[in-house]
């Protein structure tokens, strides 16, 4: 098993990532820089969080045009597992790869704690080592990590199970109290909480520790 990490300029999980994945689990870790395409050897890609190209224009908005993540795009298509956190989150809906967009929060703070999350893992391949219902503790860190899509859409989401986490107590105004998406064949996942940050329990716990395991399974 071999894990990309998608490095930006501005990214400030990256490594974050790869301690976790490689430090705790001992899943080999492979940093893309930007400008990369060769995916080659890779059974998984994470686009982590930071301020990838400084967030200028709005979060994600100028990374989606990376040459990596053209490579990333078909990579997706195909099948491979994709894991977007944080400001991946924000990339991966600018790539059009999950639908809607993540705004500014709804008080317009910076958000650095804890959050209690309920998981539904339905289709999606990363939270398959969690049970329907199962309540989990991640850490957020964001300013714009307020979920905004139309209700008729949000209304098919949740009809396809494509929401598979929620904030127990929504801390920056989400519709549906969305914190996590899959795509509708459940290889793509997006969630603003940070799993990497929860993965040692002299930091911030073990309850991220299942979702970067699903790929030893």
């Amino acid at each position: 098993m071999t894990l990309g990490v998608v490095v930006f300029p501005g990214s400030n999980c990256d490594r974050d990532v790869q301690w976790a994945a490689q430090g705790c689990l001992g899943i080999e870790t492979r940093f893309l820089w930007h400008e990369e395409r060769d995916l080659s050897g890779l059974e998984a890609v994470v686009i982590p969080g930071g301020f990838s190209y400084g967030d200028y224009l709005r979060c994600g908005a100028i990374a989606r045009f990376a040459p990596v993540l053209q490579e990333v795009a078909t990579f997706a298509e195909r099948g491979g597992r994709v894991l977007g956190i944080c400001n991946g989150f924000q990339v991966l809906t600018e790539m059009g790869l999950l639908p809607g967009a993540l705004t500014r929060n709804e008080k317009l703070h910076f958000l650095c704690e804890p959050a209690r999350l309920r998981v539904e893992p339905g289709a999606c391949a990363w939270l398959q080592g969690y049970a329907s219902g199962e309540e989990v503790t991640f850490p957020i860190a964001h300013g714009e990590g307020r979920y905004q899509i139309d209700p008729d859409q949000l209304q098919a989401l949740e009809d396809r199970g494509q929401v598979v986490l929620r904030y127990s107590r929504n801390p920056n105004g989400s519709v549906g109290d969305v914190a996590g998406l899959t795509n509708r064949a459940g290889n793509v996942l997006g969630l603003m909480p940070h799993p990497e940050r929860a993965c040692d329990p002299t930091t911030g716990g073990i309850d991220g520790r299942r979702l970067l395991a699903s790929l030893l399974g």
